[in-house]
């Protein structure tokens, strides 16, 4: 560790000092920045320094990266008016929802080994805290509130918001420190950019329902808002959890050996996430609408970062708002926590359309991430080089893959052009060459490699104890393994080594060589996504998987928000099929209050469901309003409740209700990534059998 002045230019925050104690991560889990890290002092009793290797390729990427061109640093500071005098946001429930004094260590002038030099750089810039002007007494953003901003649009007679953040709390604390500045005004409209939560979830927090039904505020989102709001993050939802743990590092302190930043964002707030429905959707490719006086062109750009995402034009203001659509990352083509694969050339496509539809003209360029851009040619700099980089990963991927470079090869083999690399903007902070290359791969051709042996692959907790035979043994293993890590070849470490721990996955000594591996690989990675899971899975191989951390969940306004059909088929993917085996029955559901129907069978195993379909012969018929079951689903009561409330009717015999409850799994988000690093049993969930499990976390994309 250093002290150089490589990174001295740092953007003007405003933090006041005070001793850093427990905060909340990305996902809620509690984490403790520690203080002491900043002085060379790694949080980890096993932990270890950057080694020469790790040193040695800092020191080399600190020469060769374009650390000259600071324009980043001059925008981002740009506009600046004030920060509050606080860096804390306390959350409802009473943890501490933000904290922004836990990263402050990053504002030293030192390059820290331990973290990728361009991957610093953006952590530095990711401290900008509090308000921004955008463009004169017109647009303004609060940013470092949230992992996302928070734009203020002032209309004839009252505040436009763009993305009220992920928590109530951060929003309303940007609300209220927004009048203090700048005079208050009510809120007028709000537009959803998209439909992952760090956009979305604190509109509580600056709207009211009454507000809302007497018609004094507008919420516009692109079409299908909604449903991609809920349904990307239901049926996968529990392990989709569990691996943000890796992706966000939810459980590793913030410090330079833990977690830095995440690329788009410091992290997401740990408050209450809602979801208050629009009242305007956006249905066209390119549709115009003036809102309180401010004339907007709106570009639906669906399957790009998000299923349901758009962009937005200011033509009076000469603006163009890029939601998430441009900013300063090249963005996950995969999400490592788990989503479908995106297109990048429709990416690509939707950014190219946006260049020549507004990019010629505009003169400010903001997002919901990252910071704005200022003039017409800087403006077109950096739509072209996102642009480019999307369609060069999806053109020179497939270039490759048709030459037969398969999706195992693949990652070793893309790089893109050297004028690309030479742009900060094209760089992959939030996504990473590696996993978008072999996501490429994977979304036309699929995961096989074409290779027979690998098409019926071996478990690897069955091929871990062939190797560990084949290769003499644990000792063997670990001999090798610690010349390679000696020798800086960590890759080749890790591959041996996961074959030991898979093998045998209570040899501690495998499993802490393997985290010195993971941990060496961690600190060189340019992506937080790609470095928080090597670290995370580090911390967990050396301490196990540490209990009473979970994941912030969805609350009622999404269970509200959630189908029948999709919770319907969340029992369905709940359903233990061998308790169900010679089972076999037909339930009809009917909700008279929104007049649906459904077909509800257990056949073969399998729970299915048709909307809009009765059986002919059911052995049940259950009734029961939609907002009745709503409560059932949220856990405020159970079935059998509502039931004897005589708010659920049964026709016919009720075993199958019955039947159902004792097939249903409860999940916990608590099982191994890596072996032996489970203690002792899963926690009980204390859940109604019917009640819907939390959904997965969206924040970020």
């Amino acid at each position: 560790m250093k002290s150089k002045g490589i990174l001295a230019v740092v953007i003007s925050v405003s933090l006041i000092a005070a001793s850093a104690g427990n905060v909340f991560a990305s996902g809620g889990g509690a984490v403790l920045s520690d203080p002491g890290a900043a002085e060379g002092k790694h949080f980890d009793p096993k932990g270890k320094l950057p080694s020469s290797f790790t040193i040695e390729i800092q020191q080399a990427l600190r020469k060769s990266l374009p650390l000259s061109d600071s324009r980043d640093f001059d925008e981002a500071k740009k506009g600046f008016i004030a920060a509050p005098d606080y860096k804390q946001i306390q959350a409802e429930a009473g943890n501490v929802a933000w904290d922004m004094a836990s990263y402050e260590w990053l504002l030293q002038d030192k390059e820290f080994d331990s973290i990728h030099p361009s991957l610093q750089r953006q952590a530095v810039l990711n401290m900008a805290y509090g308000l921004y002007e955008v463009v004169p007494d017109k647009i303004y953003q609060v940013r470092g509130f949230d992992l996302a901003n928070i734009s203020f649009i002032k209309g004839d007679t009252g505040w436009i918001i763009f993305d009220p953040l992920t928590a109530k709390e951060t929003a309303a604390a940007a609300l209220k420190f927004v009048n203090e500045q700048l005079g208050e005004r009510p809120v007028v409209a709000i537009v959803y950019s998209h439909s992952h939560a760090d956009h979305f979830g604190g509109a509580r927090g600056v709207v009211t329902d009454e507000e809302i039904k007497a018609g004094k505020v507008q919420i516009i989102a692109p079409e299908g808002f909604m449903e991609h709001a809920v349904s990307e993050n239901v049926y996968a939802g529990n392990a989709m959890n569990r691996r943000m743990f890796f992706q966000y590092g939810v459980l590793l302190p913030r410090s330079p050996f833990g977690h830095v930043d995440q690329s788009i964002g410091k992290n997401t707030a740990a408050g209450t996430t809602g979801l208050v429905p629009p009242t305007v959707y956006i249905k066209n490719d390119i549709e115009e609408m003036t809102v309180d006086g401010v004339k907007m062109i709106f570009q639906n750009t669906p399957g790009t970062e998000a299923p349901a995402e758009m962009n937005t034009y200011f033509p009076d203001l000469k603006t163009f708002w890029a939601a998430e659509n441009i900013t300063g990352t090249v963005h996950n083509i995969y999400t490592l926590r788990g989503a479908l694969i995106r297109d990048a050339l429709e990416w690509s496509k939707q950014i190219n359309i946006a260049l020549y539809k507004f990019g010629q003209e505009a003169e400010v360029m903001f997002a919901s991430h990252s910071w704005p851009r200022w003039g017409n040619e800087r403006i077109q700099e950096i739509m072209r080089s996102q642009r480019d980089i999307y369609a060069n990963l999806n053109n020179e991927v497939l270039h490759l893959a048709n030459q037969g470079v398969t999706i195992n090869e693949i990652h070793n083999q893309y790089k893109p052009p050297k004028s690309l690399q030479e742009q900060w903007s094209a760089h992959s902070y939030h996504g990473s060459e590696q996993h978008n290359s072999r996501a490429v791969v994977n979304r036309y051709l699929g995961y096989w490699d074409g290779n027979p042996a690998t098409l019926i692959p071996l478990s690897p907790r069955e091929t871990g104890p062939l190797y560990v035979e084949m290769m003499g043994g644990a000792d063997k293993i670990l001999k090798k393994g610690q010349e390679l890590y000696d020798k800086g070849e960590y890759l080749q470490a890790s591959e041996i080594l996961n074959k030991l721990v898979y093998g045998e996955p209570e040899n501690q000594k495998g499993k802490d060589l393997l985290a010195d591996v993971f941990e060496q690989i961690g600190y060189q990675q340019e992506s937080p996504s790609v470095r928080n899971s090597f670290l995370a899975a580090a911390f967990e191989l050396r301490s196990g998987i540490p209990t009473g951390a979970s994941p912030k969940t969805s609350g009622p306004d999404v269970i509200r928000a959630m189908s029948t059909s999709l919770w319907l088929d969340f029992l369905a993917i709940r359903l233990d099929s061998e308790k169900a085996d010679d089972m076999h029955f037909i339930i009809n559901l009917v909700t008279p209050d929104n007049d649906e129907k459904y077909a509800v069978e257990l056949n073969n195993s399998t729970l299915t469901n048709i909307k809009g379909y009765l059986a002919d012969k059911p052995d049940l018929t259950l009734t029961i309003n939609r907002s009745d079951l709503e409560q059932v689903m949220m856990g405020a009561i159970s079935m059998d409740e509502q039931i004897d409330a005589g708010k659920a009717k049964l026709e016919g015999d009720r075993k199958p209700i019955d039947q159902l409850k004792t097939m249903l799994t409860q999940f916990t988000p608590d099982f191994e990534l890596m072996p032996g690093t489970k203690k002792g049993e899963s926690e009980k969930v204390e859940r109604n059998a019917f009640e819907q499990e939390p959904l997965a976390v969206t924040d970020g994309g």
